[in-house]
């Protein structure tokens, strides 16, 4: 039994498939890892960027930082949510 390939008969052109540059840390300076590794709780400009509407915090696939820097977002996030600067849940 032979397969038939499924071929949409619309158009006959195959679909070209995006190529995606490397996502830039948002944490870094100029390209370079600041050290040591700190993100300031205070900050809610570049916090409210690192969770979604819900008030997660957004995962390093979707927001491109290293583990490093994941690991101080992740801590500032929850040092704000302690201090009553970031709501536990969103909208």
């Amino acid at each position: 039994m032979a397969r038939k390939l499924q071929v949409n008969r619309v158009s006959k052109r195959r679909t070209k498939t995006k190529v995606r540059g490397k996502k830039k840390d948002p944490l870094f300076v100029n390209g370079e890892r600041p050290r040591p590794m700190f993100v300031d709780y205070k900050n809610l400009e570049l916090l409210k960027k690192l969770i979604n509407r819900q008030g997660k915090i957004i995962s390093r696939r979707k927001s491109g930082c290293t583990a490093v820097s994941q690991h101080s977002v992740t801590d500032a996030i929850k040092r704000a949510r302690f201090m009553a600067l970031l709501p536990y849940v969103g909208e």
